[in-house]
């Protein structure tokens, strides 16, 4: 198995959407949000967006893509967006390789920090993002825009108190 981590193309964007579907399906493991595995997925042309803003990777194995990040520039932090690997590819090590690989691409675009939003208790969400580093934003010290963010999810029928705010610093 060849596994590769690079940015995302156009021809790329077909294949993203079935990937997160697909990631989803592992919501089906915890029945309280086990409706998120129905839920929408980004669109082609929200993807195009990522990509022209140089903001999308991937990870490839075998040649195809099997996950992607998504980011979005908040300042001096990345703000990951959407992180999705095919449930067939979850705990090989992709998501970490991927989160790795950003990493990288962060610090060479000069941030200063990689900030999320998630679950707190589903284990493939904040416990994950710890063990590679991520620690929990206390509320009082939320920027404006991880705020905004956590107050969007709760709006779109997300538990506040299920959720939390990450950051991990670069520098």
């Amino acid at each position: 198995m060849n596994d590769t981590f690079r940015p995302t193309s156009p021809a790329d964007i077909a294949a993203l959407p079935a990937i997160e579907r697909a990631a989803a399906q592992r919501f089906h493991q915890l029945p309280a949000l086990s409706w998120l595995a129905a839920g929408p997925v980004i669109d082609a042309a929200e993807h195009q967006r990522y990509v022209d803003n140089a903001l999308s990777w991937l990870a490839l194995a075998d040649g195809r893509p099997v996950g992607f990040l998504l980011a979005e520039a908040h300042g001096t932090s990345l703000f990951i967006v959407e992180l999705s690997l095919h449930i067939d590819w979850q705990g090989r090590g992709l998501g970490r390789g991927l989160m790795d690989y950003t990493i990288d691409q962060a610090r060479e675009k000069g941030f200063s920090a990689l900030t999320l939003t998630t679950f707190r208790q589903v284990p493939w969400n904040a416990p994950w993002y710890a063990r590679l580093g991520f620690e929990a934003v206390p509320e009082p010290l939320l920027s404006d825009a991880l705020r905004q963010k956590l107050n969007e999810e709760a709006a779109h029928g997300l538990a506040a108190e299920s959720r939390c705010a990450m950051r991990l610093k670069l520098d």
